[in-house]
């Protein structure tokens, strides 16, 4: 890994950001245009977001399941609005083993419709509901412009994909699973998330209702972070996923469907991230603390490894690693954890085996003011408390940030200043006209529309229309 400088985040924050992937060895270019690969320490990162993710579908009833990349174009055509939406990005297979194929092939793009076609075979009476599954997988949507990790043709993600017997069941779903991801966003990356629902411009194409969970990035731009949305019986009557209810009645089946990709990763870098490099939230971080040894002679060096085996024990409950590459200096690997993130750093020198001490340095607090003496018999407790500690100050400061660049816009002027630069909350009457008007003069989109309104009455920012609705507005990735 290149251990050069970065750019810093306030000269150029776009360039901040596609150095600190390459140099923290998170991911690289792939040769096809717009493709990405992950290399293993950002892949690690996936799993942690992955495992965390996956264990609170688990605790709301979901099981995981897996269906075909490969989705037949008509089955896409069912639903209008939904090819519609999709139709600009899809990647079509013509040809398949030398041969044309007698339909086009659409390679995912996302599974509504292979999955509304499998559970109208699937579903048969009201005892067949809730169906409730996700899929962990790959989705394709052929982008023009692209950005590593927050827009890709290929990404990874998880989507769920659930079938209710009546509308207030997958209302109710929906919500469930945005308040997952919102309680995952704050509790294990801390990341401060904005929670509220689409405009009718910006949801889920087919969808009813699209509601997303907003982070504000260290450039004051947002990022969509995961959505939920509910379906209606849209995709029901477009598969005819139909059930007997309990007085043998045929009835059309309530859908939902959810997901958060490997975006999240960007959303963890530009949230934490400073000019040194990656700051990893503690509770999704790949490697929660390395041990680097220091020593000058080959008697202090056995004395140190040894030392350090001691402490690798004593903290085998966490992801620990030792770094060995005793070709480098120890200024160039704090160098390098820096870069990487790293929340804890521990250091052992000859004067800390001799004192049965180590000295443990903080990602998130530069210099002194991080760095603490700590006694090998406090060693758990102490890291699990800084862990923590550092866990709190992440979001503290991520919130504190947010909470500073977020105005009440009351006029037009406001709002146009206001998103240079962070977020406007402002009243909007809903109408499409406004909307398009504000991203036409700014460049800013609606992001969502908080679900708790004061209701108080207000004059819509654009047009000046009576309304009790407030959304918030900002430029987004």
């Amino acid at each position: 890994m290149s251990n050069d400088t970065l750019t810093a985040r306030d000269e150029n924050f776009s360039e901040w950001y596609n150095q600190i992937i390459q140099k923290a060895e998170l991911a690289d270019y792939a040769p096809v245009r717009g493709c990405m690969v992950v290399r293993p320490y950002g892949w690690a990162l996936w799993e942690n977001i992955q495992k965390s993710l996956d264990k609170r579908f688990k605790d709301t009833g979901h099981q995981n399941a897996a269906f075909p990349l490969f989705i037949p174009m008509s089955f896409l055509e069912k639903e209008k609005e939904h090819v519609e939406g999709f139709s600009p990005e899809l990647a079509v297979v013509t040809h398949g083993g030398g041969q044309q194929l007698e339909e086009p092939l659409v390679v995912r793009p996302t599974s509504e419709t292979i999955i509304g076609y499998m559970y109208s075979k699937w579903i048969k009476s009201y005892r067949d509901l809730p169906v409730l599954i996700n899929q962990w997988a790959n989705v394709v949507r052929w982008e023009m412009r692209t950005r590593l990790f927050l827009r890709t043709l290929e990404f990874y993600w998880q989507e769920g994909h659930t079938a209710h017997a009546t509308a207030q069941e997958a209302q109710e779903e929906t919500l469930r699973m945005l308040h997952v991801y919102e309680d995952f966003a704050i509790h294990e990356a801390a990341i401060p998330v904005v929670t509220g629902m689409k405009s009718e411009t910006e949801k889920f194409a087919g969808a009813i209702h699209s509601y997303t969970i907003e982070a504000m990035m260290g450039d004051t731009k947002a990022l969509q972070s995961g959505t939920s949305h509910y379906l209606g019986q849209n995709f029901a009557k477009a598969f005819d996923i139909q059930y007997l209810d309990d007085k043998n009645q045929l009835q059309y089946c309530w859908t939902t469907s959810w997901g958060l990709s490997t975006r999240f990763i960007g959303a963890i870098i530009m949230t934490h991230g400073d000019d040194k490099g990656l700051i990893m939230p503690p509770r999704l971080a790949p490697i929660q603390i390395v041990i680097v040894p220091i020593f000058r002679t080959e008697e202090e060096k056995a004395l140190v490894i040894e030392y350090a085996q001691k402490v690798l024990g004593k903290l085998s409950a966490f992801r620990v690693k030792f770094d060995d590459r005793f070709e480098q200096t120890p200024g160039f690997k704090f160098n390098d954890w820096e870069m990487r993130g790293v929340p804890l750093r521990i250091e052992i020198g000859p004067r800390d085996v001799a004192s049965n001490k180590v000295v443990i340095a903080r990602r998130d607090l530069p210099g002194k003011e991080g760095k603490s003496f700590v006694e090998f018999d406090q060693l758990q407790l102490s890291v699990t408390t800084l862990l923590d500690d550092i866990h709190q100050a992440l979001l503290a400061r991520a919130t504190q940030f947010r909470d500073a660049h977020i105005m009440d816009a009351l006029n037009y002027d406001d709002l146009k200043q206001v998103v240079q630069n962070g977020w406007a909350y402002s009243y909007w009457c809903e109408s499409r006209e406004c909307e398009a008007r504000i991203k036409e003069d700014t460049k800013a989109t609606t992001r969502c529309i908080p679900l708790q309104q004061d209701q108080v009455a207000g004059k819509c920012v654009v047009c000046g229309k009576d309304t009790r609705t407030r959304a918030y507005f900002a430029k987004a990735y």
